[in-house]
């Protein structure tokens, strides 16, 4: 192979199932990249809310400074939330999947208002503090294994010729191609043929050591374009055709789920991207 297999996409999810922020770099923390799935929606009974419902949360973009997180929305305006923990801050008990009981940040009445009329029903936007704790439930996990407010591993990475697989077998359906972003990875590698990710076992970027959680099961959030919200049936009808879990096949895979072994370092595009047993 002429090309190293490389990181060519980082990727920031401010808000849980809101838009993304491409970055060059990203410094990781114990939960995973840093500024990541630190912000989250949830209703009224503080279950959380994502696009996989309300495909209208795509259409909110993010943006981070050093200490602000910025929602915005076309003919909405903005609104920004500080991204510093609060003593002060109302604890609110929030719920993601089979994660019971986390306690995070209320962000107050500002968001809640915002993301409310912009979504059309009561929310509240939350925020990681000192007070949260998640473990990772996979298989994969070991002690010491903590996330953020992911669906299930700190970790998505998918690789461009994975993603091109896809698209030459949509394009020859006539179907358009798609971009990355429908998938929502955290890292984007380049350098390595179509499904390479599904086989490495663990792997070594910037100095982080990487270990595999399994593949990840590939909801209705692919077939919503993340700039307008309009939600299509590709690529689920197409992943299905080749993507079926062999485990269980009401579930279609396309990425690997990963848990980072070593918890601090910073990560850059370009980083080399080492395969370890």
């Amino acid at each position: 192979m002429d090309e190293l297999v490389h990181l060519a996409g980082l990727f920031i999810h401010p808000v849980k199932s809101l838009r993304a922020c491409p970055v060059a770099a990203a410094e990781v923390d114990a939960l995973g990249l840093v500024g990541d799935r630190r912000f989250l929606v949830v209703d009224e009974f503080g279950r959380f809310l994502t696009q996989r419902t309300l495909p209208r949360m795509a259409r909110v973009a993010t943006a981070l400074s050093a200490d602000t997180l910025t929602l915005s929305a076309d003919d909405a305006g903005e609104v920004r939330v500080s991204r510093a923990a609060d003593p002060a801050a109302p604890r609110r008990a929030v719920s993601i999947w089979k994660s019971e009981g986390l306690q995070a940040e209320d962000c107050g009445d500002a968001p809640a208002q915002w993301l409310g009329d912009f979504l059309g029903l009561k929310v509240r936007l939350v925020r990681i503090g000192p007070a949260f704790q998640r473990l990772v439930l996979k298989a994969k996990a070991r002690a010491g294994d903590i996330f953020n407010f992911a669906d299930a591993c700190p970790f998505l990475i998918i690789s461009e010729a994975t993603l091109g697989d896809l698209n030459d077998r949509l394009t020859a359906q006539g179907q358009a191609a798609l971009p990355m972003n429908r998938f929502r990875p955290n890292l984007v590698v380049a350098g390595c043929p179509a499904f390479a990710e599904d086989t490495w076992p663990r792997i070594k970027a910037g100095g982080i050591v990487f270990r595999a959680a399994g593949p990840c099961s590939r909801c209705p959030i692919t077939t919503t374009d993340q700039l307008t919200g309009e939600r299509g049936k590709e690529p689920l009808r197409v992943l299905a055709t080749y993507r079926r879990d062999p485990k269980d096949p009401t579930d279609v895979n396309f990425g690997q789920n990963l848990i980072h072994e070593t918890k601090s370092g910073t990560l850059h595009l370009g980083d080399t991207v080492e395969v370890l047993p």
